[in-house]
């Protein structure tokens, strides 16, 4: 057995064994989850190109446990071009996403009070028009094309229902991830 294999082994078994003594999530249940933020556009190549613009989203939230939940969500991103800071004869370079967001994701949270850092991953849509021209990358796309959101985050307060989050959106067919710095309010419906 090699020792990556055993270490992640070893890791599901201390989660699994482990999670019922978290309490990083504020509890059991179902909870509405709206973000927004500033939103961000860049393409995958190292080119200093982004767009910038505006971002929200509502999550449905089933907490199944006090450290795992999962998260169906819509939302969207408007991002135009930054302005070219260095036009000296080069192309109008740029990266543009206006695309309505739709999937599901997961979150594990860290059992510590007040303060619960977290990620999320997960797989889902953008559906609207994305643009990556770059040195390297000219694509337009408008239509559907498959993300994976990833997120980390803070969870804060002594309910958790505050959050201060990256949350990005990984568009493999443009060559390009929209995101945002995001604030997030959740509150629960039961």
């Amino acid at each position: 057995m090699s020792s990556t294999f055993r270490n992640i082994f070893a890791i599901a078994i201390f989660t699994i064994f482990f999670s019922n003594l978290a309490k990083a999530q504020p509890r059991k249940g179902e909870f509405i989850k709206a973000s927004v933020g500033l939103g961000l556009t860049a393409p995958y190549d190292e080119e200093d190109i982004t767009g910038s613009g505006f971002y929200a989203q509502g999550e449905y939230v089933f907490g199944i446990t006090k450290w795992f939940g999962l998260r169906p969500y819509a939302g969207f991103v408007l991002t135009s071009a930054d302005k070219n800071t260095d036009p000296q004869n080069q192309p109008e370079y740029k990266v543009t996403s206006k695309a309505f967001l739709l999937g599901g994701k997961a979150r594990i949270l860290a059992p510590i009070p007040w303060v619960a850092p977290y990620f999320e991953v997960g797989v889902g849509a953008s559906i609207g028009s994305f643009e990556t021209y770059t040195p390297y990358t000219n694509i337009k796309k408008n239509g559907i094309v498959t993300h994976i959101p990833f997120t980390v985050g803070l969870a804060l307060g002594p309910k958790h229902n505050l959050d201060l989050a990256f949350t990005y959106y990984y568009q493999p067919s443009v060559q390009q991830f929209s995101g945002a710095t995001a604030i997030g309010f959740s509150f629960p419906l039961n």
